[in-house]
């Protein structure tokens, strides 16, 4: 089977040298989670690239600091993975803890019309 690009993070194959990823959907999920989880300034000739959702943590979650956050995506998705839309973010609200936050989000991929889940829990 043909590949796409390297399978972050990168690991060692007999194969390719590295694993890779054969599909749109696990490049997408890749791409995604990237910008999620890189911290603006964090990449190199980039610095508006990532939400940088780590820098939420410990925050006294409520519905500013999650619409916050759903802005901070919908932007970023919108500027570096324009072939996605966005369907619906959800949080995690049943951890009382200030040092937990979970995050599924659902978006679509329009050229292939499949549709596709990230969760995330830091």
């Amino acid at each position: 089977m043909s590949s796409i690009g390297v399978r972050l993070p990168l690991s060692l194959s007999d194969t390719d040298g590295f694993e890779m990823t054969t599909t749109i959907r696990s490049v997408v999920k890749q791409h995604l989670k990237m910008i999620i989880l890189t911290n603006p300034g964090e990449r190199v000739m980039d610095p508006n690239f990532g939400v940088g959702l780590k820098q939420y943590l410990f925050s006294h979650y409520n519905p500013t600091i999650y619409g916050e956050i759903s802005e901070n995506i919908n932007s970023q998705v919108r500027d570096y993975l324009p072939g996605v839309t966005i369907n619906d973010i959800a949080y995690d609200t049943d951890h009382d803890s200030i040092s937990y936050l979970g995050i599924r989000i659902h978006y679509t991929i329009r050229a292939q019309a499949m549709q596709d889940l990230l969760q995330i829990t830091i």
